[in-house]
């Protein structure tokens, strides 16, 4: 007798993606899924049990990957001061790889629409916030190179501007001198001079 074939969720999860990228997550659908994965829907609807559930679970497993591939990077700089936050740094120093880029342009909408989806994404925010500032000598300056970080990656993920090798290694280079600018360690009193 034939053992019943082992449904590995990250088939599953590789054929959601797929779809998305293939069609978009608006026809993302359980029976195109099982298609693309070459199994039944019933064996979606064991692991999940909705279109939303599905996705949920393409963007946690994003999240988690993204996590794997900053920690590996900020891994280099040990105990060095500011690590988490020359780390992210570092991590973006390849820029999106292509198939993330694909599969979190195509999951934006969902995001817009799905409040558990979209806490998924703040709640991995607010972990790595908190985990840049706790861990720096210049918390202030650490928030504001993640902010210029996310615009970066932002720009890159959705095409909306090229930057050349050159470029980009050169503003990432100023993204990490936020990190250390002694003129950022303190808010200012008042408004910026004028003159």
């Amino acid at each position: 007798m034939a053992r019943p074939r082992t449904i590995d969720q990250d088939d599953i999860l590789d054929a959601a993606e797929a779809v998305v990228v293939r069609d978009g997550a608006a026809q993302l659908t359980l029976e195109a899924v099982a298609m693309q994965a070459g199994i039944s829907k019933a064996s979606v609807i064991y692991d999940y049990k909705s279109k939303q559930q599905l996705i949920r679970a393409v963007i946690q497993r994003r999240v988690h990957k993204e996590n794997e591939r900053v920690q590996a990077a900020t891994a280099a700089f040990g105990n060095a001061p500011n690590a988490a936050i020359h780390g992210l740094v570092a991590a973006a120093a390849d820029g999106p790889p292509d198939d993330l880029r694909a599969v979190a342009v195509n999951l934006v909408s969902a995001l817009a629409h799905d409040a558990e989806s979209r806490g998924i994404i703040e709640k991995a925010y607010e972990r790595t916030i908190a985990t840049l500032t706790e861990g720096s000598t210049n918390p202030r300056g650490a928030v504001l190179a993640f902010l210029a970080l996310e615009g970066l990656k932002r720009l890159e993920l959705h095409k909306l501007h090229p930057w050349s090798e050159v470029q980009r290694a050169s503003i990432l280079q100023d993204i990490g001198w936020l990190v250390d600018a002694e003129q950022l360690r303190t808010p200012r009193d008042g408004p910026p001079d004028a003159g």
